[in-house]
C-alpha cells in the first residue's frame, strides 16, 4: 500500500498539470477572464458558475451570447437593471431549464440583493457565521445567498429555487461552492478577487466527476453526492492541505471529466483512505 505522502505528491502533482493558464480557454471560468473590472468579473462569473452544466463549449458559447445581451458590461446591466426597460435584452436567453422567466427574476433579484448588501462578496461574507469556530462557515454564507435572492422580491417564482442551491436542502452546491473558489482563490486559474471569504474555508466543488474520483481513492464511502459527502471530501482535502482544501478540484474533476484513469497504485487494495493517515 502507498503511503499518505506518496498520495498527496501523487494529488498535488495532478493539481499543478491542471491548474494551468491553458485550463482557462476550454473553461467557463474563461468567460469572467474575459474582463478587467472586478465587478463585472464578478457578476457574469456568478452567471457562467450557475450555468455551468453540459458541454462546456455549449456553456461558453451562451455566456457569449449572454455578455452581449449585457452589451458587454455586466455588472452595470444587473446593478441598474431595470425590469420596465431591460427585460426584453433577456428575452429568449435559455440553458437547458434555465429559462427566459429565469433569467429575469435572477437578474432583477440579483440586482436589489447587491443594492441591499453593496456586492456580490457582501452578499455572501454577510451571512458567514459570527463563530469563529465554525467548521463549515461558506455553508451559512451560500445558504444565506441563495435564500437572500430567493426572497427578495416576493412575486419570485418558485422554480428559481432549482438553480439557486441550498445546504438545507441537502444539496452539494456544486456550482456555488466552484463560483466562490473561482473568486476567493489567487491565480494562475481562478481570479482571487475576495477577500472577506478566506481559501482555508473553502468547500471543494462535488459533482458525479470529482465524486467517482475521490470513491475510487477511498476519500468518501458515502453514495450520494450531498453537503454531507461535500464535508467529508473537504475534511479529508483540508488534512491534505489545511491553508487550501479547495486546490484538489483540480486533481479530481478535470481527470474526472476527461475520463483519465487513476494510478492504480491509490485505487482498489492499494486506497490509502483518510482513515489510515497520521492524525498529526
Amino acid at each position: 500500500m502507498s503511503s499518505f505522502q506518496e498520495l498527496r505528491s501523487y494529488l498535488d502533482a495532478l493539481v499543478e498539470r491542471y491548474e494551468e493558464p491553458s485550463f482557462i480557454a476550454e473553461d467557463p471560468l474563461g468567460i469572467p477572464h474575459g474582463f478587467n473590472d472586478p465587478r463585472d468579473q464578478a457578476v457574469i462569473g456568478l452567471y457562467a458558475a450557475l450555468l455551468a452544466w453540459g458541454r462546456r463549449s455549449t456553456v461558453i458559447n451562451k455566456m457569449e451570447a449572454l455578455c452581449e445581451r449585457m452589451n458587454y458590461r455586466p455588472h452595470a446591466f444587473v446593478a441598474d437593471f431595470n425590469p420596465a426597460r431591460d427585460a426584453d435584452a433577456l428575452d429568449g436567453f435559455k440553458h437547458r431549464t434555465f429559462q427566459p422567466v429565469d433569467a429575469l427574476w435572477f437578474t432583477r433579484n440579483l440586482s436589489d440583493a447587491i443594492d441591499r448588501h453593496g456586492s456580490i462578496e457582501n452578499i455572501f461574507a454577510d451571512h458567514l457565521p459570527d463563530d469563529p469556530a465554525h467548521p463549515y462557515p461558506v455553508g451559512p454564507a451560500i445558504q444565506g445567498f441563495s435564500t437572500t435572492l430567493l426572497t427578495i422580491n416576493p412575486g419570485t417564482p418558485q422554480r428559481l429555487r432549482k438553480h439557486l442551491a441550498r445546504p438545507e436542502a441537502k444539496s452539494a452546491c456544486k456550482r456555488l461552492n466552484m463560483y466562490l473558489r473561482w473568486m476567493v482563490r489567487p491565480g494562475p486559474v481562478d481570479l482571487g478577487l475576495w477577500t472577506r471569504i478566506r481559501s482555508e474555508q473553502l468547500m471543494v466543488p462535488l459533482d458525479v466527476h470529482v465524486g467517482r474520483q475521490a470513491r475510487a481513492l477511498g476519500f468518501i464511502e458515502r453514495k450520494s453526492n450531498d453537503w454531507k459527502a461535500v464535508r467529508i471530501l473537504t475534511d479529508a482535502c483540508r488534512r491534505l492541505c489545511p491553508d487550501d482544501p479547495a486546490r484538489y478540484d483540480f486533481a479530481f474533476f478535470p481527470p474526472g471529466a476527461q475520463d483519465e484513469p487513476l494510478d492504480e497504485a491509490f485505487t482498489g487494495d492499494n486506497a490509502v483512505p483518510p482513515s489510515s493517515w497520521p492524525t498529526a
